[in-house]
């Protein structure tokens, strides 16, 4: 499989039902190869030499966090929403790593956006909507409900639906499908991704110096998160 690059122009236009039969399509093939990650995962590792390297470039649209960000260890997620690894993360794997790591002040949790498909940066778009204190908590429910609208005929209708229960209205909804500004940010975001981390899969995780392609269950991710804390 290889990485593609979102279509954001054309978000408000998609076919919804051949996008959700390709979504559909490529979730059946990663599950066949066994891989754990949405996208080429390709190999790498990060610069130990210079800390956490996603930090080197600040989110033009402001980061998505949680945590203390003078925790010892930073742990940055790209993700796209319409990919199931990344729904598998933030169900699974996020509960324990807030729990254990992040509400004691271990780790400092930053999301970053990675929209794979014009539906996911639709996602990535109306996430930005909410105020900044709910991003994530909005980042959570696209992910529990993923298969309610990635997965349908209709994903901007399914999208726009649970904005509503939101506090979205329709409105204030397709002015978040047209904002150029954030549209702008998103796409800076995977380009920096791409380009200076070598981002091709989601998700990809960087734990203070060492960058994963994929999600790994949560013993083995907790393994690297100790290894990377003091003492």
């Amino acid at each position: 499989m290889n990485a593609r690059t979102p279509e954001t122009a054309d978000t408000p236009s998609v076919s919804r039902r051949t996008f959700g039969a390709r979504l559909a399509l490529t979730a059946v093939v990663a599950a066949t190869l066994g891989l754990a990650a949405c996208g080429d995962a390709g190999t790498g590792s990060a610069d130990s030499a210079g800390g956490n390297p996603a930090l080197a470039v600040e989110h033009p649209l402001g980061d998505i966090t949680l945590g203390d960000p003078n925790a010892p260890v930073t742990l940055v997620e790209y993700a796209s929403f319409t990919c199931g690894h990344c729904a598998a993360f933030h169900t699974v794997n996020l509960p324990p790593l807030k729990e254990k790591y992040i509400e004691t002040g271990k780790v400092f949790y930053i999301f970053r956006e990675y929209p794979l498909d014009p539906v996911a940066t639709a996602a990535s778009m109306l996430t930005r909507c909410v105020s900044p204190d709910r991003y994530l908590q909005f980042a959570d429910v696209l992910f529990a409900r993923q298969q309610q609208w990635a997965f349908s005929e209709d994903p901007r209708a399914a999208l726009e639906a649970i904005a509503r229960q939101g506090g979205i209205s329709s409105g204030q909804f397709e002015a978040c499908m047209t904002d150029q500004a954030v549209l702008d940010g998103l796409r800076e975001v995977q380009r920096h991704a791409q380009e200076d981390l070598q981002v091709q899969a989601t998700p990809t995780i960087f734990v203070g110096t060492e960058k994963i392609n994929g999600n790994l269950p949560w013993p083995a991710l907790e393994e690297i998160i100790t290894n990377q804390l003091p003492g």
